[in-house]
């Protein structure tokens, strides 16, 4: 069976090998793929993966050989699923692969931008504590979290590793939902061994010090961090997003943290990728951005290669796994 993945440079630039997915057919593999270039190397394929190279309903309809595609990745928007899925071709996903990964950036950046180790580093390789007159110096607030109370939006798997990351820093954990409200998500979510309050949606905007986002991007998400919202929040709040840049106003998030209503932002994640040299983001303060890496240690593009390769081989035993298209499959 011939397998083709379109774009598994960031997957695996070198340390992370193919055998899981070498071992289920004849595989090849492109490093990237420009748009006018995907029919070509997806001919005669009957397995396509792809994580950031899209296929669209033209593409599918000249590719009669294709039986299914695999994304790389938890989003799927890249591919047309409806049009996938009319033609009969299950499209799935991987889920579940690097909470602990997202989650631990989600606190690299807050710590971060609580007590700025990198900027006093740089101090004291400059020689400010060398010819201070004293025998430390702090050129930022510098901040504790215990006490402090922690908000996520959205309240799944990585949601919920975060708030038990808050926890064990002694931060209050509140929780919120942009499609339930709060006795909908407390009934809904999973058991956790920690305290954590659920709330509607306004409630967690005001009374947040920090505000993390592990929400999808919907209609109903999309610039959620707007220039309403954020006056609702307390000053000096500081903001987290690890989902979907499109999750902000990013005009009015770099308006709040140039004004100080906002106190820091830190984000893996921005409306443009690569981010546009015009992002009102870049020339804000108290802001640290990360090139879309929260997901990309090691260990969970194993998970990613794993995960995939179980997919594939439960569809070809007739047990597919993680379809996001079940509902337009023959429709």
């Amino acid at each position: 069976m011939k397998i083709v993945v379109l774009d598994g440079y960031t997957l695996n630039p070198g340390d992370n090998p193919w055998d899981p997915l070498a071992a289920l057919g004849d595989l090849t593999v492109y490093d990237r793929t420009n748009p006018e270039d995907v029919l070509e190397r997806s001919r005669g394929a009957e397995i396509l993966i792809t994580n950031k190279t899209r296929l669209n309903a033209d593409t599918l309809a000249a590719l009669p050989d294709l039986r299914c595609i695999g994304v790389i990745a938890t989003g799927y928007d890249v591919v047309d699923i409806a049009a996938a899925g009319k033609r009969g071709i299950p499209v799935m996903n991987v889920v579940n692969y690097g909470t602990e990964a997202v989650a631990q950036h989600a606190f690299a950046l807050l710590l971060e931008l609580c007590r700025r180790t990198a900027l006093h580093d740089a101090g004291i390789r400059s020689g400010r504590w060398a010819a201070g007159p004293d025998w430390c110096f702090w050129d930022t607030p510098q901040v504790e979290l215990s006490g402090k109370v922690m908000g996520i939006l959205g309240f799944g798997t990585i949601g919920r590793r975060v708030a038990e990351l808050a926890h064990a820093f002694g931060m209050k954990v509140i929780a919120a939902s942009a499609r339930k409200s709060a006795a909908e998500l407390s009934a809904s979510s999973a058991p956790v061994s920690f305290p954590v309050e659920f709330v509607e949606m306004d409630e967690l905007f005001r009374a947040s010090d920090v505000l993390s986002l592990h929400c999808p991007l919907t209609d109903q998400t999309r610039a959620i961090v707007n220039a309403a919202n954020i006056a609702s929040m307390k000053d000096g709040a500081i903001l987290l997003n690890l989902a979907r840049g499109p999750l902000l106003d990013e005009a009015a998030v770099a308006e709040a943290l140039a004004s100080g209503k906002l106190g820091g932002l830190g984000a893996d994640v921005v409306s443009v990728e690569p981010i546009a040299q015009d992002n009102p983001l870049l020339a804000s303060p108290n802001t640290l951005l990360t090139p879309h890496i929260a997901w990309a240690t090691r260990t969970a593009r194993q998970n990613i290669t794993r995960i995939i390769a179980e997919n594939i081989a439960g569809w070809m035993a007739g047990q597919p796994k993680s379809v996001v298209n079940k509902a337009y499959l023959n429709g």
